[in-house]
């Protein structure tokens, strides 16, 4: 891996995004891949999927359940499914190493490998490169986009879901572990978007509600010519800009297109919004990424 050169860190500021081919070895991408098996492995189905319900209130019970689960998962290693990969009872239709469509939000915590790979030397001198002062990991997420099922991202900019004051603090680290590619949902961004602030907001609801989080604002149509596509080979990384809009399509291959990725904030004079779905506990405050 070749160090990061000040033109391309211009180029991260005019773009939004960065990508860096060859970032990871193809044994740390493996080291992870291996890792996540082993995880999955030993999965439980979480209760709120075994629940079988057949009235509307039971289907909000199931809801609240699911909304809960993901809204606690912060600090720890949690799973979430594709659709249509269960049953009613909370039994797999196929194999479950194939249902998962993402773990998270705090491997980067409590998982070995994936702590080593997010503290790497590597990543320490790109955040200092960047001028990174007070760098903290907010979260992170093992993503697999599954053969033919994985479903498509709409269009977002990742600050709608972990705002801060002022905005342009949040950074996204996105790495392929294995080659992303138009046919599998590799990334599409649209160049120089990250610089408009947001267009909308996933908050918590008022506690009482039904859902656990709600958005106030919307996402506007975008032109779909003004996204470039981002393949990238296996051991890349996408440096994310937290206003940057980008999108990934359905996987309509017979691939997976597994990812990690993780969130990165500058602390430094920075508000971590309380109306984020996410936030701090006292077991996990918000590590530092210089270590």
């Amino acid at each position: 891996m070749a160090s990061v050169t000040q033109q391309q860190i211009q180029k991260f500021h005019e773009d939004g995004f960065l990508v860096l081919e060859q970032f990871f070895s193809a044994e740390e991408c493996d080291s992870m891949r291996s890792q996540i098996q082993r995880i999955v492995a030993e999965m439980e189905v979480p209760p709120h999927c075994r629940t079988a319900f057949s009235t509307r209130q039971e289907e909000q019970v199931q809801e609240q359940g699911s909304s809960d689960y993901f809204i606690t998962s912060g600090d720890k290693i949690r799973f979430f499914f594709e659709k249509g990969v269960l049953d009613e009872k909370g039994n797999f239709l196929i194999p479950k190493e194939k249902s998962v469509s993402k773990i998270g939000h705090a491997l980067h915590a409590y998982d070995p490998v994936f702590k080593q790979i997010t503290h790497s030397p590597k990543v320490q001198e790109l955040g200092r490169k960047l001028g990174l002062e007070r760098p903290v990991v907010v979260q992170s997420m093992y993503i697999f986009k599954q053969p033919r099922i994985g479903g498509e991202v709409t269009p977002h900019q990742d600050a709608s879901f972990l705002h801060t004051e002022p905005l342009g603090r949040i950074l996204g680290f996105w790495i392929a572990l294995e080659d992303a590619t138009q046919e599998n949902g590799c990334l599409w961004f649209i160049p120089g978007s990250h610089t408009n602030g947001i267009n909308r907001r996933m908050v918590r609801a008022p506690s009482g509600a039904s859902t656990c989080v709600e958005f106030v604002g919307s996402e506007p149509a975008y032109d779909d010519k003004q996204f470039i596509p981002l393949p990238i080979r296996k051991g890349g990384l996408i440096l994310i800009h937290g206003e940057v809009v980008h999108k990934s399509e359905l996987n309509s291959s017979e691939s997976s297109r597994h990812v990690f990725t993780f969130h990165v904030m500058e602390a430094k004079g920075t508000t971590w919004s309380k109306e984020n779905w996410l936030q701090p506990t006292p077991e996990l405050p918000f590590p530092s990424l210089y270590t």
